[in-house]
């Protein structure tokens, strides 16, 4: 499900579920869980990377829709709490894109500090309005912060994922990296990054990102519970089981 290791003092999450890396109660828990492990570790920068040629799908929508809205009600809310852990984790957080990633397994590299992305095959982004779900606040303030405020809409709205050299020019990631390199890059940047006075690196980051936390403490009291409603209702339900027959049994 989730493996570490370390690479000269700077440790690896490895995302290992299923075919494709998907969000099931199951991760997100144990992601929560090992990430705030890490916090209070020795190590002074974490790379995520996935396996194979899956950073991560995002949500386990064949999941989704089996367990209906009991399973809605328990897992928007985690989703939430697992971006918004990610997105506050104190250390430098490094993204290694190994391949496709999509929906909430974007969101998830979008909370990084960094991202790098192989060269590939592998596209990104946010399809969310295609697939038929909004998005929770935390995702919502992620692209924010990520993505330039001019593509930011037409991003969100289109829904479309992007190849490795659009995702550089849409702001998705911020380096490219040969396949057999990625790793290495990812690890540069996290020993660069971790090398930083941990107060002062703690300090900036929490300063930067304070403006976005705000806005997702307010939002998740503010437009979650609507968020939730339209998870579970009917429509969007519908909308995902559409969607799935479309594309995934494809």
């Amino acid at each position: 499900m989730l493996t570490t290791e370390l690479h000269d003092g700077i440790t690896v999450l490895r995302l290992k579920h299923g075919k494709v890396n998907a969000f099931d109660l199951e991760l997100m828990r144990r992601w929560i869980d090992e990430i705030t492990l890490l916090e209070r570790a020795e190590t002074p920068a974490v790379v995520l990377t996935g396996t194979g040629s899956v950073f991560s799908a995002g949500v386990d929508l064949r999941q989704l829709i089996a367990g209906g809205r009991e399973y809605v009600q328990e897992f928007v809310p985690l989703l939430g709490d697992m971006l918004f852990k990610t997105f506050t984790f104190p250390k430098p957080l490094v993204a290694a894109v190994n391949g496709h990633a999509v929906a909430g397994g974007c969101l998830l590299a979008c909370a990084c500090d960094y991202r790098v992305m192989s060269e590939g095959e592998g596209r990104i982004g946010v399809p969310e309005l295609s697939v038929g779900v909004p998005f929770p606040s935390v995702a919502m303030e992620i692209l924010r912060l990520t993505l330039p405020n001019h593509r930011l809409q037409s991003l969100i709205y289109g829904g479309l994922t992007c190849a490795p050299s659009e995702a550089l020019a849409n702001g998705f990631v911020d380096e490219l990296a040969e396949s057999g390199e990625l790793l290495s890059r990812a690890l540069a940047m996290a020993n660069r990054l971790g090398s930083l006075p941990p107060a002062s690196f703690r300090l900036t980051k929490r300063m930067t990102r304070q403006p976005s936390r705000d806005r997702m403490v307010h939002y998740m009291r503010a437009i979650d519970e609507e968020v939730l409603e339209a998870w579970q209702s009917s429509s969007v339900l519908s909308a995902v089981d559409e969607y799935v027959q479309r594309t995934l049994k494809k």
